[in-house]
């Protein structure tokens, strides 16, 4: 079969297309559950280039597949999966989705209703199971006001298409004007730039009183001012570093405000409180089922064009999800 492969760890140019064996077992994460997919289209996203140059925390030896995200239809499954051959699924798989077929995770997969195309569904997963966590860690209530950093991004878009279903108003920090057209068109009611009084801004669009939520994918230089822009009480997610640096927090910044700082990850979760993978991906599956998720995809390439996908991620020229075509009928 025809797949994305990376032998060298030196950056996106290493990928390029060649024929592999057809995949063997079950996936490393899946326990030996085999579940199989025909690949119609696969998602990238920040995890992809950094893993072409071997950054990624929990990356993979090469030779490896790329490919973070896939959408397809399911040509073999486990017994009680809840999977069966012919289920259209998406789902989020680490490694592995450039290619025809690939190996997927039964708890980080869900069902795509006919309604939503391949190349939205390589866009679903990920960015809609992170958005969702972090609003549910975040116990966002109708109402509230949710500020997205980062916003014409994956993460970011598919937080904003969420607001609607927690009943929340998001404002969105974009750093450009194509980027501030994304936001309004995946749901900000307000638009905000980190190059102008941005924090100044949030607050007379909440009366002086501060957003109650941050759903903060960026990190960086902008973090003590995301901290800033809370009311009495808020509570900030943090979901990522794409600004390229972590930052510190003042903890007296914390308690003089009441403030409540969390992170989010899943899987390790799971460890702890088993049933959260379910959760998250049932509840993601469900509002997909009633036409609530509406999946922004950026650019899409085809297949023997990943390494140009690859760096358009890299180099941060991407806005919402960045797709490949691995079949036409994506």
């Amino acid at each position: 079969m025809r797949a994305v492969l990376v032998e060298k760890l030196t950056g996106p140019d290493a990928a390029f297309l060649t024929d592999v064996p057809e995949p063997a077992g079950a996936h490393p994460r899946a326990e030996g559950q085999r579940l199989l997919v025909e690949v119609h289209a696969a998602g990238l996203s920040f995890i992809d280039p950094l893993q072409t140059r071997g950054l990624y925390q929990n990356g993979v030896p090469t030779p490896y597949i790329s490919g973070s995200e896939v959408a397809g239809v399911v040509l073999e499954a486990p017994e009680g999966s809840g999977f069966a051959p012919g289920d259209r699924v998406g789902g989020i798989i680490w490694h592995g989705g450039l290619a025809e077929r690939a190996l997927a995770l039964p708890e980080y997969t869900v069902k795509l209703p006919a309604s939503v195309s391949f190349v939205e569904g390589a866009a679903l997963y990920m960015n809609y199971a992170t958005a969702w966590y972090a609003y549910h860690r975040a116990g966002v209530q109708p109402g509230e006001t949710v500020l997205i950093q980062g916003a014409a991004g994956g993460v970011g878009t598919a937080a904003l298409d969420l607001a609607d279903a927690f009943g929340a108003r998001a404002v969105a920090v974009v750093s450009t004007d194509e980027k501030a057209e994304v936001a309004r068109r995946c749901g900000a009611a307000a638009v905000v730039r980190p190059d102008g009084p941005w924090l100044q801004e949030v607050r007379e669009l909440t009366g002086g009183r501060g957003v109650q939520v941050v759903i903060d994918p960026v990190g960086g230089d902008r973090f003590t001012d995301s901290l800033r822009s809370l009311a009495i009480g808020g509570r900030l997610v943090v979901v990522g570093f794409t600004g390229g640096s972590i930052p510190t927090v003042k903890v007296n910044r914390l308690l003089h405000r009441n403030l409540t700082v969390t992170g989010i990850t899943m899987d390790v979760m799971e460890q702890e409180h088993p049933g959260t993978l379910r959760l998250v991906r049932d509840s993601v599956q469900a509002l997909a089922a009633e036409g609530c998720l509406h999946p922004f995809v950026g650019a899409t390439f085809p297949l023997d064009q990943a390494p140009a996908a690859l760096r358009s991620l890299e180099e941060r020229a991407a806005v919402g999800k960045v797709v490949v075509m691995v079949r036409s009928s994506g």
